[in-house]
């Protein structure tokens, strides 16, 4: 195992930055929320026709600065990391990168800024950062579920997707293109707003027949919505069932310098992946 690391200004600017254990780290992490929230909240009004007259200025303003700012922060998060792939790489790491380009885009494109809204993804951090542990446990239940209902609702996918095809096949065959159905793709496409009861209302059946038949996929379509919920629910069920060799859910929000692993245990003093002393003198 490494020796404790010493309290060098990257150590210090990596603790505040990626952990949330200390009163600066976690102060950091809360302005941080509220600046996404505030940017999040300036690009939706930006939206409305009437206010971005009047204070279209101000709004610019306020992104460019919060842009600045995560721009700055993402630098940081990079060059205080021993390896600064394993965060640009990461799932967060990608996230802070493609919700600080746009508003850089808009130079090239117009209209790209709107894309700043991305930034509310930056808000699963909140987590992590107030270590609720009700809901981490119940997010990685849900998470579990989700994960082996997979083959499942991937079988259920699959038959839903022939049944639309054989079903659109059909309703082009008996409408045709007179009717609206000028391709089998475009019925598969009728088919599958009607079965799943979204209903647009672009394409219609004209004849007996047809609906006839539009009844029928909508009528299945009520049954076909339950079942992925369902599978899903089972799951769920299966893991609320007691466990005797449950593990204990660890809330460290230690990310390793060297490496940038996560989810250590409450006692860690070392990482688990590279050997890493998760300690300073």
């Amino acid at each position: 195992m490494t020796q404790p690391q010493k309290h060098t200004w990257k150590t210090k600017l990596h603790e505040i930055i990626y952990e949330a254990d200390t009163p600066a780290g976690k102060a950091f992490d809360v302005v941080l929320l509220i600046l996404i929230f505030i940017s999040v909240i300036l690009v939706m009004l930006e939206s409305v026709s009437t206010l971005q007259a009047e204070y279209g200025k101000y709004f610019y303003i306020g992104e460019w600065l919060i842009t600045i700012f995560f721009t700055i922060e993402y630098i940081l998060r990079v060059i205080s990391i021993k390896k600064p792939s394993a965060y640009i790489f990461s799932f967060y790491g990608l996230i802070d990168l493609i919700s600080t380009i746009p508003l850089y885009l808009s130079f090239f494109i117009v209209g790209t800024n709107a894309l700043l809204t991305i930034r509310a993804l930056r808000l699963l951090r909140v987590f992590r950062i107030l270590k609720v542990t009700r809901y981490i446990g119940e997010g990685n239940k849900l998470a579990k579920a989700l994960k082996d209902s997979r083959p499942k609702i991937l079988v259920f996918l699959f038959a839903v997707m022939i049944l639309s095809v054989i079903a659109g096949t059909l309703m082009y065959i008996v409408e045709g293109p007179e009717h609206g159905f000028k391709s089998i793709p475009v019925s598969v496409y009728w088919c599958i707003v009607t079965l799943t009861t979204v209903g647009f209302g672009d394409i219609a059946p004209i004849t007996a027949l047809g609906q006839f038949i539009a009844t029928i996929i909508m009528i299945m379509g009520y049954g076909i919505i339950a079942v992925p919920t369902g599978i899903v629910s089972a799951e769920m069920a299966k893991g609320d069932k007691p466990k005797p060799n449950a593990q204990k859910l660890h809330l460290n929000t230690q990310v390793c310098q060297n490496c940038g692993a996560k989810k250590h245990q409450d006692s860690a003093k070392y990482c688990h992946e590279c050997g890493y002393s998760l300690h300073y003198e």
